[in-house]
């Protein structure tokens, strides 16, 4: 067995692998074959009750070091890091179903780009301002929990804890179950990057149990969350007794606004790929593609071939086609989503409800596109999180503005067409992000939404100072 076989089954707690107070075994299972990929303890909130302390002894010392010994250790974090890749991505492979390929780039990729923007952000740090009479210093928060997602989970990782090192806090982990296995070879690497004990904390386990135990931890100065909306609102109210600071990034309905005038066959290739990413598992996946209603046709017929000329195959095989998704839930979700866009009469274009015709097992979608979608349908409003494009259409522009908006959503938001006259719709979009012939954040951008999509933002400058605390200092001498 090896060294990450056997730490799966423990938890890194004040810079050692320890087993679980009480905790049991959990088998994660391989979307593409539906056995068993790996095994991990599911802890408790007696472990999360370690962590904390290990966390806040850390926390003495390292919220006193400088801005040089912390951009040395998350120097050597990357380093470290870039060491481990393939065994990165073989892990996501398996657990959630990335293709490896896919997997060793975009997946292993994002993680360091968490990274490196928030080193970008941190040497040009100005830690102290003087405003008036008062001076105003940025300090680091605390203990921060964190709790992340499957679906891109190095991202998610690197983009809590990058800023959180950078601010000087200390913190614990608590990875996605279904998705555990990168958390822990992340925790490997900074154990070799020399981060000292209990400043970084990892603990498995499910969102009831080692969840709600940060989410509502007294010891805990602040909770960062990436998931579902639905979820999100848990943590907040176990959060709501303890007045701890509440940091969420959650669901997104991304609209495509692809402009009257826009030459389709050069804007909806880049675009129309966000919604095939990572097989749809993205919460800025621009699903929502909005057409002028006198060009349907011309849309349809470019979008088709582009999903129709998409394949799905075993995700541990070097290659560009689609892995399946994550879990039997999401599966039975993403059939229902479109079974319910048939039944309420939207036009099935390419695709549909089963498996692929070339796999017999594995939670495999067909790339699936609709045109005649309304805004009233299911498929229009719940976030589907698979390889399903819907296509509504509009009259004017003032019309597609407001479909774009009209979500309970805001997270990120697409603009396919003419730059110089995106610049005057994209203030008009609430959203958080705004891409103009492009889909993807930059590393270094702020990234967060509006409306039910969360508060805060993560990512280089603004995802520093969120985690941190401003205090403003009065009656010093000049």
């Amino acid at each position: 067995m090896s060294d990450t076989e056997t730490h799966l089954k423990q938890h890194y707690i004040g810079g050692k692998w320890v087993d679980s107070q009480g905790g049991k075994l959990h088998d994660v299972i391989n979307p593409a074959t539906e056995e068993a990929a790996s095994t991990v303890v599911l802890g408790t909130a007696a472990d999360v009750d370690a962590a904390v302390a290990a966390a806040q002894e850390a926390y003495k010392s390292y919220s006193q070091t400088s801005r040089e010994e912390r951009l040395a250790l998350m120097n050597r974090i990357v380093e470290e890091y870039k060491k481990r890749g393939p065994d990165l991505a073989k892990s996501m492979a398996s657990e959630m179903g990335a293709p490896v390929s896919f997997a060793g780039t975009a997946q292993v990729g994002a993680g360091i780009g968490g990274f490196l923007g928030t080193m970008a952000a941190l040497k040009d740090f100005t830690f102290t301002e003087q405003m008036g009479k008062n001076k105003v210093v940025y300090e680091p928060i605390g203990v921060v929990g964190m709790i992340t997602p499957w679906n891109w989970p190095l991202n998610q990782i690197a983009l809590k804890v990058a800023p959180a090192l950078a601010a000087g806090n200390t913190m614990v982990l608590k990875p996605s179950e279904e998705c555990p296995g990168n958390a822990v070879i992340f925790a490997e690497i900074l154990e070799a990057a020399g981060v000292p004990a209990g400043v970084f904390n990892l603990v498995q386990g499910d969102g009831p149990t080692v969840g709600n135990a940060i989410s509502a931890h007294p010891g805990i100065d602040m909770v960062s969350f990436t998931g579902s909306t639905r979820a999100g609102i848990l943590v907040a109210k176990a959060a709501a007794d303890t007045v701890k600071r509440v940091h969420q990034e959650l669901g997104g309905k991304s609209p495509n606004l692809v402009l009257p005038d826009a030459d389709f066959e050069q804007v909806l290739p880049p675009t129309v790929q966000g919604v095939l990413a990572n097989t749809g598992q993205s919460c800025i996946a621009p699903t929502r593609i909005l057409v002028p209603r006198d060009r349907k046709g011309e849309a349809v017929g470019i979008i088709k071939a582009i999903f129709d000329g998409v394949e799905v195959g075993d995700p541990m095989q070097e290659g560009a086609h689609l892995g399946p998704v994550v879990n039997k839930a999401q599966f039975d979700k993403i059939q229902g989503l479109i079974q319910s866009a048939i039944d309420e009469g939207a036009t099935l274009e390419t695709g549909g409800t089963g498996l692929p015709a070339n796999v017999n097992r594995g939670y495999y979608i067909k790339p699936t596109v609709f045109s005649g979608v309304t805004r009233d349908m299911r498929i229009a409003k719940e976030e589907v999180f698979g390889p399903v494009a819907t296509l509504i259409e509009y009259g004017d522009l003032d019309e597609a503005i407001e479909i774009a908006n009209d979500t309970e959503y805001g997270l990120s938001a697409v603009i396919s067409g003419d730059p110089a006259k995106a610049a005057d719709v994209a203030p008009k979009l609430r959203a958080g992000m705004v891409g103009v012939n492009n889909w993807g954040p930059a590393p270094g951008a702020p990234f967060g939404g509006y409306k039910q999509s969360g508060n805060g933002r993560e990512g280089g400058l603004f995802g520093l100072k969120d985690f941190m605390e401003v205090k403003a200092i009065s009656g010093l001498p000049a």
